[in-house]
């Protein structure tokens, strides 16, 4: 679901005047797919099969306590631009930008039958990004700890749309939701937890893969998990 509609120059400026611009959530779709949403669906909880990556800036906050204003704005700069490439470049959305953490969605409203994949390749390019720009921080003097990122990754149903009544929040909710959050929180520095739902996807990948399980909160059977 590419959106064939010019966005960039002078082709682009009579859908301008009507408020078509690329959409902040993934450039490879236009404003006119979120509004069409928002109208035609607006107050109704879909439900979809997604997959749902969390990614968080690990020791945040130290790092505020130890850096400038400006570089901390530059560090999550950097880990926000570089979280969207690779979403983007997968085809998903980049739902969120939380303080120090992303959550972004796979399989709506591009579709990919493989979005499982395409989340674990995302986060994967992540983690390659931000390992070479830390290097280059690093080299530059800068704290070797920063831009160390740990991510979670599940897949299942969730509900999608618009929630609340005083403030609307256009996003997923749900267990699938939780438990991508909380395979994140789990994951260490540079690690890619993938619930058992998203291996099961990946062809040849499950055998390969360390297991880690653990007691999630609002879970109430440990979690099984999977660096991938």
């Amino acid at each position: 679901m590419h959106v064939p509609v010019p966005i960039r120059g002078p082709f682009s400026y009579p859908f301008r005047l009507f408020g078509i611009r690329r959409s902040r959530m993934n450039p490879n779709l236009c404003t006119i797919c979120e509004m069409m949403f928002r109208v035609v669906k607006r107050r109704q909880n879909i439900e979809v099969e997604l997959t749902i990556l969390s990614a968080d800036l690990r020791g945040y906050t130290a790092l505020s306590q130890t850096q400038s204003s400006s570089q901390v704005q530059e560090l999550l700069e950097t880990f926000y631009d570089e979280c969207a490439e690779a979403i983007w470049a997968h085809d998903g959305l980049l739902n969120k930008t939380v303080g120090d953490a992303v959550m972004a969605i796979f399989n709506f409203p591009i579709t990919r039958a493989d979005h499982p994949g395409q989340a674990v390749a995302a986060a994967r390019r992540i983690q390659e990004r931000c390992a070479a720009r830390r290097a280059e921080l690093t080299a530059k003097g800068g704290d070797a700890a920063a831009l160390g990122i740990g991510i979670g990754i599940h897949t299942g149903m969730a509900s999608f749309g618009e929630f609340g009544r005083m403030h609307r929040d256009f996003t997923a909710i749900g267990s699938t939701v939780n438990l991508a959050a909380r395979l994140q929180a789990a994951a260490g520095t540079g690690e890619i937890l993938a619930s058992a739902a998203v291996i099961d996807r990946l062809a040849g990948v499950k055998e390969q893969a360390a297991v880690r399980r653990f007691m999630a909160k609002g879970f109430a059977e440990p979690v099984e998990a999977y660096l991938v």
